[in-house]
């Protein structure tokens, strides 16, 4: 069994989700929401964010991370902190010692609901479906679910994968 931490990263709501994986099952352990204060600068805000996940990291152990890709919109202001917000979540658990893969949404949607077009709310409803418990009480945490589903499905791809390759010798 390995636990799996998925990130949806954002400066003022950063998701956070856990499931164990033990073969193709999936448990939810824990979900929920790290909210900063936007009235205070933004080094403030990261080291919020930082510190909250390393404290995520140090409670619940996971041995891999998966963090949602940044998107591009048209707010180049709103896209940058984003980036940074993203560079936390990147940073925090390799510091930890946790390997850190990193998923485009799209990617996320067809792992979780079989289209890279879905929606939020079927995002969410996918995510219900395969972890009877999960809270989702915003959307960021179900987002992070769903991260943390796709990269359960994609790492045992290149399990067996890697697998096959020794199995031929190559």
């Amino acid at each position: 069994m390995i636990r799996l931490l998925g990130i949806d990263p954002g400066l003022r709501f950063t998701g956070w989700g856990l499931i164990d994986v033990d073969g193709n099952r999936l448990k939810h352990v824990a979900d929920g929401v790290i909210a900063t204060d936007s009235t205070c600068s933004v080094p403030a805000r990261l080291k919020v964010l930082h510190d909250a996940l390393m404290a995520l990291l140090t409670l619940h152990r996971p041995a891999e991370a998966a963090v949602e890709e940044t998107y591009v919109n048209r707010n180049g202001a709103a896209t940058l902190k984003l980036g940074y917000a993203r560079g936390v979540a990147l940073l925090t658990p390799a510091l930890a010692g946790v390997a850190v893969t990193e998923y485009a949404a799209k990617t996320v949607k067809l792992a979780v609901v079989g289209t890279g077009g879905a929606e939020k709310e079927q995002v969410a409803m996918m995510v219900r479906r395969l972890l009877p418990g999960a809270t989702l009480r915003r959307a960021d945490a179900s987002d992070a679910l769903a991260v943390a589903i796709c990269h359960a499905h994609h790492r045992s791809s290149r399990l067996a994968w890697a697998a096959a390759k020794v199995a031929a010798g190559d």
